[in-house]
């Protein structure tokens, strides 16, 4: 499935932008050479629970390659991981930095990333089969959806009737399946204290139980 995403071209737009800031890059990272392609999923294979992010920041996984790695929304996610005893490490720098997860698999609603970060309904529409084969691909025993956009998609993906979302919001869905929500360790979020670490840690801990 990772090689088909990678390939992807569908939606125009998204292209464009994230090719264009693969030229440009931001000052701080002129020495990278950009990935500017959609971000394939990350993790154990062999994984029985199941991440959900919303889309790869321009200059975070756009740049790396990997799903959260490069930015802070991935500084503290996989330091919760590294707590819980799932990631190899509590850092994830690049995609070649070592990183490992145990158990734990990372995909997203939107695989580009999208200028200023809000992907349209077309763009969900044609990335939504790439959510819908990871999610059929196995019998997932939790899913952790960071943010209200991933955790709507998920449920609709599922079959799920709408639920309302909130912060360590636990769902027991159709077959034992176990959904957790958790607001996304976006800047915005982190920087104002809507989402603090041992929130995240929490949520975290209730997705792995």
């Amino acid at each position: 499935m990772n090689s088909e995403i990678v390939a992807c071209r569908a939606c125009p737009r998204l292209v464009e932008w994230r090719e264009l800031v693969a030229r440009e890059k931001k000052r701080a990272f002129q020495d990278w050479t950009y990935w500017g392609k959609p971000v394939p999923n990350f993790g154990d294979p062999d994984a029985d629970r199941l991440i959900v992010g919303l889309a790869p920041a321009a200059h975070g996984a756009n740049r790396t390659g990997r799903m959260f790695t490069g930015d802070r929304s991935g500084d503290w996610l996989y330091r919760a991981l590294y707590k819980a005893g799932v990631a190899s490490q509590p850092t994830s720098i690049s995609s070649g930095d070592g990183l490992e997860l145990r158990g734990v698999f990372i995909t997203a609603v939107i695989h580009c990333a999208p200028p200023a970060n809000k992907p349209l309904p077309s763009e969900f529409a044609n990335c939504r089969h790439f959510l819908q084969d990871t999610i059929a691909s196995k019998r997932w025993k939790s899913i952790l959806c960071l943010g209200s956009i991933a955790w709507t998609h998920t449920l609709r993906v599922l079959g799920e009737r709408n639920r309302p979302f909130g912060h360590a919001k636990v769902e027991m869905l159709t077959g034992g399946l176990k959904l957790v929500g958790s607001y996304h360790p976006s800047q915005q979020n982190t920087f104002t204290g809507k989402l603090t670490e041992e929130m995240l840690d929490a949520a975290v801990r209730e997705f792995l139980l």
